[in-house]
This record gives structure tokens, sequence and C-alpha cells, in this order.
């Protein structure tokens, strides 16, 4: 009689399962996000009341001076009847937008930003230099205040900084093609900052903020002979004026991309996770 032995090797045990990614997580720390909402009315006012004094003198030189009959290299005003935006050689026809439009009363306005766009919405330099300097001390002490906060924590070391691998070529243009695909993060990437985030984030807090300050304070007469370098660094006020407004409208260009992410990625979860910190995080497809 022939015996056939069994196979008594032991089947191979089943790799364990990945953990499950929790349904929610604390993304925002209370300093990110009370520094967050600070900075979104902070901001605002601050755009606003420096549209309103722009419109006392809307043109950019670049310099030491300018005045009307030096060239500007940006220009906002009315040519007869119609508004018009001419930066460098290049006319564009802003009627109704800017240089000339409708005021509330039915009459055309012949000024470079419009009232709804501007505090106040009547023209007073004096009213919007009060709004403008008291948030600039806001955003000021509020940057420094957050700076700290986030050292302390380590929320820059740990959700800002960028790794090797997050910088290298392949990464990055990944992620540029994920945005443009409008492919937001599942699972727990949805938990960290990708690279864009990270690099735009870093750029308006270390770079155009600082800078929107930094030229602010060289625009003031006080400041130039208390600190009279900061006008050698610019270049001139009026070189410091047209990279305050630059900066401006660099911040102004984020909030609006800022704000179509957060419609597209879910604006409910996006902004009571900035509220109360805690984050729904998406789910891959299959969990």
């Amino acid at each position: 009689m022939i015996t056939i032995a069994a196979d008594t090797e032991a089947p191979v045990a089943a790799p364990p399962p990945a953990p499950a990614v929790p349904v929610k997580a604390y993304r925002h720390r209370l300093a990110t996000r009370l520094w967050h909402w600070l900075n979104a009315v902070t901001i605002i006012v601050m755009l606003m009341s420096g549209l309103m004094i722009f419109n006392a003198h809307p043109r950019l030189y670049w310099g030491d001076y300018g005045a009307n009959f030096d060239h500007a290299w940006l220009q906002i005003g009315a040519v007869g009847e119609r508004g018009m935006l001419r930066i460098g050689e290049t006319m564009i026809d802003t009627t109704g937008w800017l240089g000339r439009w409708t005021g509330p009363d039915g009459t055309p306005v012949n000024r470079a930003f419009p009232h709804w766009a501007t505090i106040p919405s009547h023209y007073s330099l004096a009213d919007a230099r009060h709004w403008h300097l008291f948030f600039a001390l806001v955003l000021g002490f509020g940057l420094l205040a957050y700076m700290i906060a986030s050292l302390v924590n380590r929320h820059f070391q740990r959700d800002i900084a960028l790794s090797r691998a997050e910088v290298a070529p392949r990464h990055l243009w990944q992620d540029i093609k994920d945005h443009a695909r409008l492919r937001f993060p599942k699972g727990e990437a949805a938990l960290r900052y990708n690279p864009i985030q990270k690099i735009a984030y870093s750029l308006v807090i270390f770079g155009l903020i600082p800078l929107l300050i930094l030229t602010g304070l060289t625009m003031s007469p006080a400041m130039n002979a208390a600190w009279g370098w900061l006008v050698d660094l610019f270049g001139g006020r009026q070189s410091a004026r047209s990279l305050h407004f630059i900066a401006a409208t660099l911040i102004a260009a984020f909030i609006v991309v800022h704000l179509v992410l957060v419609l597209l990625a879910g604006p409910i979860n996006e902004v009571r996770s900035m509220i109360t910190g805690w984050f729904r995080v998406p789910q891959e497809k299959g969990r």
C-alpha cells in the first residue's frame, strides 16, 4: 500500500490590512485658525482702503520721485468718456470698471477704482488712511504672533516645510497636473498640505506679507527719517509704492484662487475645519 503524504507546509499568511484612515481628524491648530480669520478681515479691509488711497494718485513709478508729468509704468484714468488702464505702452479700455464708472446715483464718475471696491465708498483719503494704518498694525503684530506660535507648536516644521522628495521635479509636476485636473487628495494624503499648498503658503507668509509691511513702512516719511536704509533697499519711495501695489495684487490673486479651490474641494468641510479644527477625511474608493 502506497501512502501519499499530505503537503504539510503552512499556508502563507495574508498581509495585515492597511490601517484604517480616520473619518475625522484634527487638522488645524488654534493659532492657525485664529490667524486665518483675523487675516481674512484684515487683508480685505487693507485691500479696499488701499484702493481708496491709490485713487488719490492712480499712477505708479519706479525710482525716488513721481508726479503727474513723470512717466508712469501703470496708470488708471479716463480719456474723454472712456475709462482706461495703461500698463507700459499698452492701453486697455476699462469703462464701467476702472477709470470711469457709474456712481450709486447713476452719474458717471472719473476715478480709478469704483465705490463698491473701496473703504470708505465715498472719496476720503484721510478716512482710508486711518483704516489702512490701523489694520496694518493688526497685520504686522498678527504675523509676528503667528510665526512665534507656529515655531513653538512646530506647525512650520511639520506642515509647511518641504521635504526633499516634495521638491523633486517629478513630484512637483505630478502635483501641478493633479491641481489642473481638479484631483483632490483622498484618505491620509488629504490630512497633509500638498507641495503646491506649501509653496503658496510659504510665499505669502514669508514673502508677500513681509514685503507689504516693509514697503508700507518705506512710504512713511517718519520711517524714512528713522530707517533710511529702507528707501535704499527698495530703490526709492516710488519703487516701494509700486512693489507694495504688486504684492497686494498678488495677495488678492492668491485669495481668489484659494476661494475657488475651497469651493471645488467642498466648502462646508473646509470652512468647518478652519472653525473647529476638525476635518472630515475624504475616503479612497472602496473604503
